[in-house]
């Protein structure tokens, strides 16, 4: 049996402005994880258990459009692997769905890394995330590419398309408390939506995406010299700019505002937004992040995470 783990991710700022060409900063969140098994069948065919999802069944028996079994579909062929392996893949998640956690983009990486380990083709990390990342096409359409790197490489990354990809690496330790709405969210329409947006005032829109990556700039800046407060401000900043891209939601808002209220010295969406999840950043203190959690719990979270970075 071979098997593979991807932890989640957050971004902590640039969301939608990096699918326009500006930068943005993510994190992996290692506290949730995706695990994919791949081992030989005694039957014909790719046989998919998948609980998280309720999925159980061989590949040609789901439907075509299905996310997962066009996402295989898009591995094998990347892979060369035709006819498919007689084979099962197992795929379990702690990352919840369509929160902005990269579920997808873990399974993704997860499944590139077991598949490509059981057909004798050990890939790098350059090798899975270019396979993950035509995997999450299948997903987003037209992904950043931002998910399936931090995932990947399991590193805090800058991230520029086109770009080398860059690892950055806090002064000092910051601590992340992630509220979920609960609320699942579509990435594919969101960015469909917003790119509908700008098509019919590019002028406008690409002014907003150039000062989120300004922002993203300042925010790199600031984990570097151990500006923690600094950082927290452009959350917000930056916040105000995804609320202009109506990419916040009325469940969003009231745990950003908790969180707010709670102490947290900044607190935006992360992800796609119109649900999913938003992030805060703490003091820190044990008493800072009890007391951000409390609130967030108070409000209506659905789970709340905690991640230190650095």
């Amino acid at each position: 049996m071979n098997s593979a783990l991807a932890p989640g991710k957050i971004i902590l700022f640039g969301e939608h402005a990096v699918v326009y060409g500006r930068p943005a900063l993510a994190v992996p969140v290692t506290q949730v994880r995706a695990e994919v098994e791949v081992w030989p069948s005694e039957y014909r065919g790719v046989w998919i258990d998948a609980p998280d999802i309720r999925l159980k069944a061989e590949l040609k028996e789901v439907e075509f459009d299905h996310p997962l079994a066009a996402s295989l579909r898009t591995l094998f062929s990347e892979l060369g692997v035709d006819p498919c392996p007689n084979i099962n893949i197992r795929i379990r998640s702690t990352i919840p769905v369509a929160s902005g956690l990269g579920s997808g983009a873990a399974v993704s990486v997860a499944l590139a890394r077991a598949l490509c380990a059981y057909i004798g083709q050990p890939a790098s990390d350059d090798q899975v995330n270019r396979l993950a990342f035509e995997m999450e096409k299948v997903y987003h359409g037209t992904p950043s590419g931002i998910d399936n790197t931090v995932i990947t490489y399991a590193k805090p990354v800058y991230f520029l398309r086109g770009q080398p990809i860059k690892t950055f690496k806090p002064r000092k330790p910051f601590t992340i408390v992630i509220g979920d709405t609960g609320v699942a969210a579509s990435t594919r329409e969101a960015v469909a939506d917003l790119r509908s947006l700008w098509e019919k005032d590019r002028r406008t829109w690409d002014a907003i995406f150039t000062r989120v990556g300004q922002i993203v700039d300042e925010a790199r800046r600031a984990i570097e010299y151990g500006k923690i407060r600094a950082l927290g401000e452009l959350m917000d900043q930056n916040q105000d700019l995804l609320q202009h891209m109506t990419m916040s939601s009325l469940e969003l808002e009231r745990l950003i505002e908790a969180a707010r209220d709670a102490g947290a010295l900044g607190a935006k969406l992360s992800g796609a937004g119109r649900g999913g999840n938003m992030i805060a950043l703490a003091e820190p203190s044990a008493a800072s992040v009890s007391a951000i959690r409390d609130c967030l719990m108070s409000a209506g979270a659905r789970r709340v995470i905690t991640t230190t970075v650095g």
